[in-house]
């Protein structure tokens, strides 16, 4: 609470945007130059900042003043605070035009048929004036910009990140995958299909560490299937659909929401293959430590509704 209140009371903005503009440039004399401060203006701040925190934030090497552990978390959160203030900025011109805010939100693919259009369907008829940013990306590069400011919630997976705990976490739904390829790809179908049946295939997979990548490398061990080495990896629902259109030696995993909707247009063809490894989960993420818009909080409540 002492290092708090000592914060509340003497740190400035312009410590926080040196703390940045050193771990951009490695140096006391250029992060002086870019804020238009001496480097004698800036060794002071620094060091306040140092006895604020009772730790050194930087350490000096042949390349530079580089930051340590404490130095990282100090940049990080500096990050976040200059974010925050640039969006409090937004919000401020958007009260003065009569508009109502912005909001902006990242979701994996497989939740926006079923999730995220129609829950933004009913925001937009309760509050028509909210402009909304939607980012369509793999959960952990979502996370990152969830950290940074940029996104007010994240409609994904908070168990990829190495620091799960930072976020509040609501189960949504469990995502179901069906094996898809091409529409016309030369596949039989008659009869279900098993994993030892595309053998002989080429997958276009998500990149490695994903929950999906590694759900179809189990898939393919209980099938007895060496892992492939020839695959086409891609976390882009875009590219992976005209990679199969062009392809006819290749399949793919996508969430069974995306597959039907790309199979009633005649762009895929979902074969039947039965998975033997359960749905994985997915919910609405947000930071523990930020403030919620009214248009977050009520869009949060009508991805609620949808799920129950």
């Amino acid at each position: 609470m002492n290092t708090l209140n000592l914060l509340l009371s003497r740190l400035r903005l312009k410590q926080l945007q040196l703390v940045t503009a050193l771990d951009q440039h490695k140096s006391l004399h250029k992060a002086a130059a870019v804020l238009s401060i001496t480097q004698s203006a800036a060794s002071k701040a620094l060091h306040e900042l140092e006895v604020m925190f009772e730790a050194p934030l930087f350490e000096r090497s042949a390349s530079g003043m580089i930051p340590n552990a404490c130095g990282q978390r100090v940049i990080e959160y500096a990050r976040l605070l200059t974010t925050d203030l640039a969006l409090l900025c937004d919000d401020m011109a958007d009260i003065r035009a009569g508009r109502t805010g912005r909001l902006a939100i990242g979701a994996i693919m497989g939740a926006i048929p079923t999730y995220v259009i129609p829950a933004l369907d009913a925001l937009h008829a309760q509050m028509p004036a909210v402009t909304v940013e939607i980012v369509e990306d793999t959960s952990a590069r979502m996370l990152a910009q969830l950290d940074d400011g940029r996104l007010d919630l994240v409609i994904g997976r908070s168990a990829v990140s190495a620091h799960p705990t930072r976020y509040r976490y609501l189960k949504l739904a469990d995502e179901p995958l069906s094996v898809v390829a091409g529409y016309d790809h030369s596949t039989k179908t008659q009869g279900e299909l098993c994993m030892r049946d595309l053998a002989q295939y080429r997958w276009v997979t998500y990149p490695s560490k994903m929950p999906l990548r590694d759900l179809l490398e189990r898939e393919l061990d209980l099938a007895g299937i060496d892992k492939p080495v020839d695959t086409v990896s891609t976390a882009s629902t875009f590219v992976t659909v005209a990679l199969l259109n062009q392809g006819r030696d290749l399949v793919s995993l996508l969430p069974t929401d995306i597959a039907q909707l790309f199979e009633r247009h005649k762009m895929l063809r979902i074969l039947p293959v039965a998975l033997r490894s359960p749905s994985q989960p997915f919910g609405i993420v947000t930071r523990r430590s930020s403030v919620l818009s009214p248009a977050a909080e009520r869009l949060i409540e009508l991805l609620r509704q949808s799920a129950r």
